[in-house]
């Protein structure tokens, strides 16, 4: 499937494709429709009637349909006489099916139950269709093919749509409602999948079938598991896309291990009940409150759910504990490395993650080395080798061809010379060649931001590390996005994939695997409470960041900054301490600690290259040492 393709099946080239019996309704309700829509913005697709003579125009009508996201079925009293709409009502109602897709019948002048039933003019149409058939015996395999007309007419008015009837009510009026649930319909923006999204389609297929969206009546759900770096996020997102118009409400919950770890569980259902209600932030006290809340607001909502990179059974017991929580018809889709949380959750529907085929790997490596879906042949043979390499993970792929973008053939087969020392299996270690072609200040900006920095606002990383490094920090970080080891998010955010932080943090370990103190960034929490309490600090330690949920307390001297002779940045926004640090080093250019718990600072603390210092909801009172600070730092806070 060819880039463009993939663009019309998930992007859709129109938001609307209108059936109808032009001699009924062309030149008055069906046109009327039309110009409403079309002056909404809504890019609605209506054939011309000239169109209707050509041999090829059920083909161009058939890709019309294929390249729409919904479909309205305007039935009049001579809809059923044409055999053309007839092909075309059941064309549609064959290609929507397990695809999601919204068709929506507007009765005009009708009873629904005619069309339902085959009576009236739909009947007699029908009988028209059926004696002329009978009488000809040219025509073959037609009882089939009324079978399949009338099984059409009885499913598109079974459908939940508008009824209009001359007399009732005016017709401006009723174009208008049409037009502002299908405005409604379309306005949800899509989720963005990927920069080039290849592989997908029948993937996206195989989950649907999966999800089951004709049954209303119960709610599914359906984990999505694989290695990290597989592309289970961008699966779900994918399928999400494809279905979101038959939901009330669509909430993508991202990163549900990481936000938990931080902010707490009650964070993230509060995201969840602020999406699906269309409230601002909804504040919550404690989980079991969360739990209780999404029962009570979200049992009547028939919603779409993503809920992203699990990794504990607490997480989805407090974001979707039962199917009973949502309203009937409700879709849970799960992301996660462990398919034995879905199990334990009780999700029987679940789909593992594939490696990318050959020719899918391909044509991602040549849309990131190349910007092109094919490229010159005398690069077949490097390109079937980095392939062989990445394993099918569209992740390394990715970084591959970001690596070697605008390279030469011989600059591929030296740097892939390098990938034949490390095994296929060891993904970690694929990545990391990335990371060695760095300069040796881009591979320390890099660890700075997956070990310490991950999800957090592009401007403050930025001036967080251009106290280290300078201004020059920018250009490492526009360089680290170029090469796929960090993204920033469309909410201007710096993210990086598991895989590639998980790299990151595995060489910082690895500097120390057996005492943290000795390594150059601190981030995990019982690492940082073990080197505090037990004054284990060292002068490798350059950066410590303590933030995440946690409310323990450090028992603490206060004396285990005094190693740390070249500690650069000090940020800690959780932890009880009961006790001021008695000594800090004069190297830090960033220091930052939520309730800083002495009212003094330290009487021999005078860094000389401070330029951020922040004490948030502190008891701060030394104005002179204050006074000091404010002279040093670009940015002071004690409040």
């Amino acid at each position: 499937m060819d880039m463009q393709s993939f663009v019309s099946s998930y992007g859709f080239s129109y938001d609307v494709f209108l059936s109808f019996r032009g001699k009924d309704t062309r030149n008055g309700f069906t046109g009327n429709l039309y110009n409403a829509l079309r002056n909404k913005g809504i890019h609605t697709f209506i054939d011309d009637k000239e169109l209707r003579r050509g041999n090829k125009i059920m083909l161009a009508l058939e890709k019309a349909i294929q390249e729409s996201r919904i479909f309205i079925i305007v039935l009049s009293q001579n809809y059923a006489s044409s055999s053309f709409c007839l092909n075309e009502l059941a064309y549609i109602l064959k290609f929507i099916k397990g695809k999601g897709l919204l068709v929506l019948p507007v009765f005009y002048n009708v009873d629904p139950s005619d069309a339902r039933h085959h009576r009236g003019s739909f009947g007699e149409a029908l009988a028209k269709y059926e004696k002329k058939f009978s009488a000809n015996k040219g025509f073959k395999n037609y009882t089939q093919k009324l079978e399949e007309w009338k099984m059409a007419m009885h499913q598109a008015a079974n459908l939940s749509g508008f009824h209009f009837k001359d007399g009732v009510r005016y017709e401006f009026e009723f174009i208008k409602e049409i037009v502002e649930l299908i405005s409604s319909k379309i306005n949800r923006a899509p989720l963005h999948v990927a920069d080039y999204p290849v592989g997908l389609e029948s993937q996206v297929l195989k989950v649907k079938l999966l999800l089951d969206i004709g049954s209303d009546d119960i709610v599914h759900m359906v984990g999505i598991h694989g290695l990290g770096g597989a592309g289970k996020t961008t699966l779900a997102v994918a399928v999400c896309n494809s279905i979101a118009d038959h939901f009330e409400a669509l909430c993508f919950l991202e990163n549900v291990r990481e936000t938990a770890v931080k902010h707490g569980l009650q964070h993230v259902q509060s995201n969840l009940l602020s999406d699906v209600v269309g409230e601002k932030k909804i504040k919550l006290t404690s989980v079991k409150q969360g739990i209780s809340v999404i029962q009570h607001r979200l049992q009547k909502k028939k919603v779409i759910l993503i809920v992203d990179d699990v990794d504990k059974l607490e997480q989805l017991n407090a974001i979707v504990g039962r199917p009973d929580w949502f309203g009937h018809g409700s879709r849970i889709i799960i992301t996660t490395r462990d398919k034995q949380l879905l199990a334990c959750h009780g999700v029987k529907r679940t789909y593992e993650v594939k490696e990318l085929r050959k020719e899918h790997a391909l044509q991602l490596l040549c849309w990131k080395a190349f910007k092109l879906e094919k490229v010159d042949l005398c690069y077949r043979h490097v390109l079937n080798q980095a392939v062989t390499y990445a394993s099918g993970l569209p992740l390394a792929l990715e970084v591959i061809g970001s690596n070697l973008f605008g390279k030469s053939i011989k600059q591929w087969e030296s740097a892939l010379s390098r990938y034949e020392r490390i095994p296929n299996k060891e993904i970690q270690e694929v990545l990391k060649v990335s990371y060695d072609a760095l300069e040796e200040e881009e591979q320390s900006v890099f660890l700075d931001i997956a070990c310490c920095f991950k999800e957090h606002e592009l401007s403050e990383v930025e001036d967080i590390l251009c106290a280290h490094y300078g201004h020059c920090v920018k250009h490492h970080i526009g360089l680290l996005a170029q090469k796929s080891l960090i993204k920033i998010s469309f909410d201007g955010k710096v993210t990086l994939h598991d895989l590639i932080e998980d790299m990151g943090k595995e060489i910082v370990r690895t500097e120390s695997p057996k005492e943290p103190g000795k390594r150059s960034r601190l981030w995990f929490s019982k690492d940082i409470v073990q080197v505090l309490q037990e004054n284990k600090g060292t002068s490798q330690i350059e950066i410590i960041f303590m933030d995440f949920n946690l409310f323990e307390e450090v028992d603490w001297d206060g004396y285990a900054f005094r190693q740390m002779k070249n500690l650069k940045t000090l940020i800690i926004r959780s932890g009880i301490f009961r006790k001021g640090p008695k000594h800090l080093p004069n190297t830090l250019r960033v220091f930052e600690w939520w309730r800083y718990p002495s009212p003094d600072l330290p009487y021999d603390f005078h860094p000389k290259e401070l330029v951020i210092c922040k004490l948030p909801k502190s008891s701060f009172s030394s104005l002179e040492l204050a006074a000091l600070l404010l002279e040093k730092a670009s940015v002071l806070s004690s409040f």
